[in-house]
């Protein structure tokens, strides 16, 4: 056989363990169970509901602000539960159209305040959740609810985190918001986004009895406070560009149990109608993925060629040349790969037909992961909002990347 239709089997093979053997990654049933207002109120106990305090960083969040706010002032809780907006520097008056908005809708109470500039060592986010936590943990609540500014809650939403962490006794409650996918940069990469991230972190072993696999997704986290206290968090990972990985490790380094699923009711209204927007999201953290290492980096662009662009040239060159055994192993593998993306593409309400697109996707990414690279070598790595984060060294692990919402 050719060398080609070696590569060609070497990826098929690689792709029959990822559909078999890396956790069933690619389906998308690891969801929040669904129960109406009186199951989850059988389960927590009657007048027995928790308090919650929601902690919300922003910066410069003005834009997106009045379509996530109000869906957490009005959560229909039974428990006790208020919202802390801690204003990390925004210059869009960001702090001030929170509290207008609080004035105009009615539910939860808010508080906005401000934790001024990071200290040393600190990421912005991290020094944000610092001051808002501090803040939450002086009312007792039993639960912290963590999420972005971007992020839009259903009604139901804090009830069913709760109910769910009660229920199956979690320290962590975790769900990846749909994110938005309106433009045509938004459908063909924001799904892959996701799946790469289930690829890396299966949620079947995140969520096992005995886990095999440690993440949370940062836009939607339900933290018992006692258990972030034991963790030391956010200090813990106070330099992480990384920050929902970590926490997720540092919390199951202090014995907590964690779930991670796909949300069925929380969604991200953060627009990203161009490629360039895409880019920058992905480039600011690509890089701290491979633990800012070149060999990682090296293989993890020969993975991705290997994985994802062996396939379809394989196909295309076997077809051409007359070479069977490179057109038949290149095109199996190539259906293989799209059929896992089906599931994600289903779950985004986007057509199956464009499954076979991922090879392109994963191209862009290998690009972005490159041009990550070269901007923390640049001295520009890290950059969001006007911060840069270049020198934070802290290892997350893994070679894929988070989608980020915020800062």
């Amino acid at each position: 056989m050719s060398t080609l239709a070696w590569f060609a089997l070497l990826s098929l093979a690689v792709w029959v363990w990822l559909l078999l053997g890396q956790g069933f990654f690619w389906r998308t049933d690891q969801r929040l169970p669904k129960a109406g207002p009186g199951r989850e109120h059988a389960r927590v106990g009657a007048g027995a509901w928790p308090g919650v305090v929601v902690v919300v960083p922003a910066r410069d969040e003005a834009g997106v602000l009045p379509l996530s706010l109000p869906s957490l002032l009005a959560q229909d809780y039974p428990g006790r539960a208020e919202v802390i907006l801690v204003d990390d520097g925004s210059t869009d008056g960001t702090g001030r159209l929170a509290a207008e908005l609080a004035a105009r809708h009615d539910g939860l109470p808010l508080t906005v305040v401000s934790p001024g500039e990071p200290g040393p060592g600190w990421t912005g986010k991290l020094w944000a959740l610092r001051h808002g936590m501090a803040l939450a943990r002086a009312r007792d609540p039993e639960f912290l609810l963590l999420t972005d500014a971007d992020i839009a809650h259903e009604p139901d939403s804090l009830r069913r985190l709760v109910a769910a962490a009660r229920d199956d006794d979690r320290d962590l409650v975790s769900q990846m918001a749909r994110l938005r996918v309106r433009s045509f940069w938004e459908r063909l990469v924001v799904p892959a986004f996701v799946y790469f991230f289930a690829q890396l972190y299966p949620f079947r072993r995140i969520n096992a009895a005995r886990p095999r696999a440690t993440a949370a997704a940062g836009g939607c986290v339900l933290l018992r406070t006692e258990t972030a206290v034991a963790a030391g968090v956010p200090d813990a990972i106070r330099t992480a560009v990384i920050d929902d990985v970590s926490l997720a490790r540092a919390v199951r380094a202090a014995g907590g149990r964690i779930w991670l699923g796909l949300a069925d009711r929380v969604d991200s209204v953060r627009p990203y109608p161009g490629l360039g927007e895409l880019w920058r999201m992905v480039t600011r953290s690509a890089y701290a993925q491979l633990r800012y290492s070149p060999p990682l980096l090296l293989g993890t662009v020969a993975g991705l060629v290997l994985v994802y662009l062996v396939p379809p040239a394989a196909l295309v060159a076997g077809l051409t040349t007359g070479d069977a055994p490179a057109a038949w192993a290149g095109g199996t593998a190539w259906a293989v790969m799209a059929g896992t993306y089906v599931p994600m593409l289903r779950y985004y309400r986007l057509p199956a037909g464009t499954a076979p697109l991922l090879p392109f996707t994963a191209f862009l990414y290998l690009l972005m992961t490159v041009d990550s690279a070269v901007r923390h070598h640049q001295g520009r790595g890290g950059a969001w909002k006007g911060r840069f984060h270049s020198g934070h060294r802290r290892a997350t692990g893994g070679g894929e990347f988070t989608p980020r919402h915020g800062e």
